[in-house]
């Protein structure tokens, strides 16, 4: 959850001048890259689901295996119309888990 601090002259200039940026006119000498990064569980099936059937959807049991977690990068030049994502892995054991 984001949680900002007090309103103060500093914040607000600083987000005015971010805001700034991002409405300059495209240039390709200077680009404008966003970046983000999100870490995701990765989760295995303990059963297999059961397909789909004439006028019933696919079932998938609730029930499931943590399998680790990868960690998302993403790039993102908006008004060049580019982006990158690379996605890494960090696979835990059920034995060990370490935190860094």
């Amino acid at each position: 959850m984001w949680c900002i601090g007090a309103l103060t002259e500093e914040y607000r200039q600083r987000m005015y001048d971010l805001l700034d940026l991002y409405a300059r006119p495209f240039r390709a000498e200077e680009p404008v890259v966003c970046l983000d990064e999100k870490s995701k569980q990765l989760l295995k099936d303990t059963r297999p689901p059961l397909p789909t059937q004439p006028n019933s959807s696919a079932k998938q049991d609730y029930e499931y295996v943590r399998a680790g977690t990868c960690n998302l990068f993403v790039a993102v030049e908006p008004k060049g119309g580019r982006r990158t994502v690379v996605i890494t892995s960090r696979f835990m054991s059920r034995r060990s888990v370490s935190i860094w």
